[in-house]
Formats: structure tokens, sequence, C-alpha cells
């Protein structure tokens, strides 16, 4: 029979004991550390939703008061899911991520503002996206020559804390910054600076119908301590000659903005806009047509290859990013303004590939 030899190792001897001691508090100190929450932020393809479709049984663009026309192929805005701004990624999480084909970690303050609260990102991502929708409106009406549309300036954000909080709302008209008429979001920011730190402004706004004059004391600038600073993000607002309804639930922030701009032009035109191909793409918008750089355009064009897309609108800023592990099969068309996905999407309606602006 095999005999055992007995243990060499002295388990009561306080070397012993301290090694022991030292292994396991290592191993839970390694553990802590994996579990431990870092500010990081997951992202992925979101999904492709065509604006010339159907949101919960009913029609994502509906034009009312003017005449429309039958649709065929699809424009399809495409999405980012991100984690959302409470979640407290752990190490392990962050690790697996940053292994993982399809997926980014990023700095959480790269894709939210870490001073504000998961509730008032979630507001001011739905305003965003209530404005974006006006915007693509106005880009395409006035693309389309449509006589009729107005605009004006709003407020479009009011930070917790600063001098516009609890006086100034989102929504509200700017009609007069110090007895002077408004006309544009840049002239908001010219008035306000006129001031110093410290002096008062008086806003004359229309909320509800009714005509408010609001006095409130500037403060310093958090980034520049020399620059006045009452807390609110102007913007343009719109009223049409027709009634153009968007209805997308669960998407927020500007981003969507040119692909809704292109799917109101489709349905105002008789001839199709996408060939009756499935096209992709992203991009905010301006009244005036001009397409601005979003984030997460790497994930955007894998959830637009996954939904079948062949052609992808890429704002002009994002190509560079873009073109970096695109998928096989699909085309980026460079774009810079409403005008030009126009353009590029009739060449390629006519085959004539030579003149689409590539990224």
């Amino acid at each position: 029979m095999l005999k055992l030899k007995p243990s060499s190792v002295d388990w009561r001897s306080p070397r012993t004991l301290s090694l022991t001691v030292s292994g396991v508090a290592l191993a839970v100190l390694a553990g802590m550390l994996v579990l431990l929450p870092v500010p990081y932020a997951r992202l992925s393809p979101g999904p492709a939703t065509d604006t010339l479709g159907s949101a919960d049984g009913k029609p994502l663009i509906v034009i009312e008061g003017t005449k429309t026309y039958p649709v065929t192929g699809k424009l399809e805005l495409t999405t980012v899911s991100i984690t959302n701004p409470d979640h407290r990624m752990s190490l392990i999480e962050a690790l697996t991520g940053w292994f993982r084909s399809g997926v980014a970690v990023v700095p959480k303050d790269t894709v939210y503002d870490t001073t504000k609260t998961s509730a008032q990102i979630q507001t001011e991502n739905t305003q965003e996206m209530a404005l974006s929708q006006k915007h693509a409106t106005a880009a395409a009406l006035q693309a389309l020559h449509v006589p009729g549309v107005v605009s004006y300036v709003v407020v479009a954000a009011v930070t917790d804390g600063t001098p516009a909080a609890g006086k100034l709302n989102i929504g509200d008209q700017i009609e007069k910054i110090d007895g002077t008429a408004i006309t544009s979001p840049d002239e908001v920011v010219t008035a306000v600076r006129k001031h110093k730190p410290g002096e008062q402004v008086t806003f004359v706004v229309k909320r509800a119908g009714q005509e408010l004059t609001q006095t409130l004391t500037t403060s310093k600038n958090p980034d520049d301590a020399s620059i006045p600073f009452v807390g609110i993000r102007p913007d343009r607002d719109y009223t049409f000659p027709f009634s153009v309804k968007i209805q997308l639930d669960d998407v927020g922030g500007p981003s969507a903005g040119m692909m809704f701009a292109l799917g109101i032009i489709e349905r105002l035109t008789p001839d199709a806009v996408d060939g009756g191909k499935i096209v992709a793409g992203t991009g905010t918008i301006d009244d005036d047509g001009t397409v601005g750089k979003i984030g997460g355009i790497q994930m955007k064009i894998r959830g637009a290859k996954r939904s079948g897309a062949t052609v992808f609108l890429v704002p002009a800023d994002n190509c560079r990013e873009a073109v970096q592990g695109a998928p096989k099969g699909i085309t980026l068309v460079r774009v810079d303004k409403l005008s030009t996905a126009l353009t590029a999407l009739e060449a390629l309606r006519n085959g004539n590939t030579a003149a689409v602006p590539h990224c």
C-alpha cells in the first residue's frame, strides 16, 4: 500500500499564516478591482428605421394638407445602442467590450454630459429630436422651394443652477433681449455677451401665447470666467404651410435630421429619391440644409449593413472615421449638404457612379 508522507507545511507557523492571509487579501483585492465601476460607456449597432415605413403600425412621416406620392425603396435612419447614463460599468465588462468585435467602449464623458442626471439627459435628447424634426422639415421644404416657412428663436435647453433656471423654460419663444428684436440663435449669444458677468440682461419671451419679461443676472461662464453666462441654448423652431408630423419613439438626439429631410422630400415628389434601393445614413441638419457630424458612425454603418443597405450617406466630417473598418458591400457617400445627398442619389439612380462623392 502507498503510504502518504505527512505534510511538510506547518499551518500554525506565523510565516505560513501571513502568506495565506496575504494571498486571500490579494485575491479579494483583485476581485474588487475587476468589479470596480469604471467611467466608460458601451456602444453597439442599433436598429435601422425606415423613414418611409411605419412605427407601431403608423407611418413614421405623416403629411397632411398638401399632395403626397407613393414611395418605393427605403431611407433608413441609423442608431447606436448606448448603455444608460446611470449604468455602472465594471472593469471586467469594459475589458470584455474592448475585445469584442462590433462593440466600442469609450469614456462616458465623450457620449454624455456627466454633470447632468439621466433624467436631464433624456429630456434634452427628446427636445433635440423634436427640433431635429423641425430642422429637417424646414430644410426639405426649402430644398423644394415651398413658400410659407416661418422661423423663430426658442429656448432649446436650460441648465439647472444657472440664472435662467426657473425663469426661462424650454420652448419659450425669444422675442427681444434688452429691447432688441431677436431673429437668430446667434443674436441671442451676441446680446448676452454685450454684458459683463454680474450685469442684468432682460429677455422678452412668448410662452403659451402670453408675453413675459424676465430679467436675469449673468454669471461667469464655467469655461471662461470673463464671459457672461445665463445657462440656455437657443435654437430655431418653425411653423409650416401644411402639417408634417414625425412619429418615432425611443430615439433621441439630432442625428436623424438628414434622413428625415430625405424622407419628407420622397413623400412630396413623384420621383423616387432612393431609386427603389435601401439607402441608409445619418447626420444632423440645419434649416439651410447643412449636414453636421455625429457620433458612433462605425456602429451606424454596421447596423445599416445588417439591415441590407447598399448605400450609406456619411456626414463629410465623419468620413475619415467611417472608412476605418467599414464592412464590404456598402457604398459610403460623402455629404456636406442636403443638396449634395440629392445630387449623389440622382447620380446613383442613373448609374453615374463617377459623379458620386465618396469617403
